[in-house]
């Protein structure tokens, strides 16, 4: 009973691996000129490389939406909810305990408020939020101070990423226009995601590897 569990589970990952699994045949393109008036029929030559770069883009975009990358740190040590959160009393005599502080780095963006201290069940403290992030391209060996756009993926859990949590092994999404990165079909890209390296509630910065 629990083989063939396992084995549904195991054909349904193949099966969704196999969907946004990037295809690396691509048809070459003959780069020199010809001669004379060129027929008809072979003015659109080059739309069919276009398509593939296309049909590229769009298993990539799938691929994010499934959350499959390849990431520097495949495996990290997850982190207990006692590490994460520390309860906060509150009320007249301090018998209330709703309130949670986050003890970890955490990413807010640049229009955000708190609420009323009545209503903040997870309190973000100031001095442990980040905007900007050292990001090492892989390629390049080069490191950049790059600002934070938001929290893709935090592996503890879809919580700790709706409130921001930055751990060991978050995928963030930074900005890259700086760097000057462009697209195949020649536009500039201006978001990127990147994978946390270190611990930044220890270390007091956000060291990250550029997914590329």
């Amino acid at each position: 009973m629990f083989a063939k569990k396992r084995y549904a589970e195991k054909a349904l990952m193949k099966k969704t691996l196999a969907m946004h699994e990037e295809s690396s045949t691509r048809r070459k393109v003959d780069d020199d000129v010809q001669e004379g008036a060129v027929p008809a029929y072979l003015l659109d030559r080059d739309a069919t490389t276009r398509a593939k770069v296309l049909s590229n883009t769009v298993k990539q975009k799938r691929k994010e939406k499934a959350g499959k990358w390849e990431v520097p740190l495949p495996k990290v040590r997850p982190v207990a909810e006692d590490e994460m959160f520390r309860v906060i009393r509150s009320g007249k005599r301090k018998t209330k305990q709703w309130k949670r502080m986050i003890t970890k780095a955490t990413f807010v963006g640049p229009s955000f408020t708190r609420k009323p201290p009545k209503y903040e069940r997870f309190i973000r403290p100031s001095g442990l939020r980040f905007t900007k992030a050292h990001v090492t391209h892989p390629e390049l060996k080069c490191t950049f101070n790059l600002e934070i756009i938001g929290v893709k993926k935090n592996p503890n859990g879809p919580m700790y990423t709706s409130l921001g949590v930055v751990t060991k092994g978050t995928v963030i999404e930074v900005n890259v226009s700086e760097l000057g990165l462009v697209t195949p079909a020649g536009k500039v890209v201006w978001g990127k995601y990147a994978q946390v390296t270190n611990n930044p509630e220890n270390d007091g910065c956000i060291n990250a590897v550029l997914l590329v």
